[in-house]
């Protein structure tokens, strides 16, 4: 039994999941640090506030509580997006062109035995018709 926890725990999927989750956690202070002390504070130049707590409160219903909650997750996605996802992109495409791989070979592989099996119904196909 103890074998067995051990052979799973030294998996690589479950040390790459571990890793991923820690990363995820320092990676998480950086955004959070980024949308409350550089954002934030930017938006409220302009709007005046530093937050949408106050705004739309009618006695103990604060719907500027969600307001500031929505315009967290904005900023959080776009900083995500452009901070990460299209530098990576670039990364990515400028490595495929130096690799010579063209888009349509980037994308997802076909499993050689999806595609054995493909060729064997097309066979069978064109052999009843």
């Amino acid at each position: 039994m103890l074998s067995g926890f051990k052979e799973f725990i030294m998996k690589g999927n479950v040390l790459d999941l571990a890793v991923a989750v820690i990363m995820g956690a320092a990676f998480g202070a950086v955004v959070d640090a980024l949308v409350k002390n550089v954002l934030m504070p930017a938006i409220s130049v302009l709007v005046g506030q530093p937050n949408f707590d106050n705004f739309l409160a009618v006695g103990p219903i604060k719907f500027g509580v969600l307001l500031t909650a929505i315009v967290n997750f904005i900023l959080i996605a776009a900083s995500i997006y452009f901070v990460i996802i299209v530098p990576m992109n670039h990364m990515i495409a400028r490595r495929n062109r130096k690799l010579g791989i063209k888009d349509e070979e980037a994308g997802e592989k076909v499993d050689p035995q999806i595609a054995l099996l493909t060729e064997i119904r097309d066979s069978l196909k064109a052999r009843q018709d």
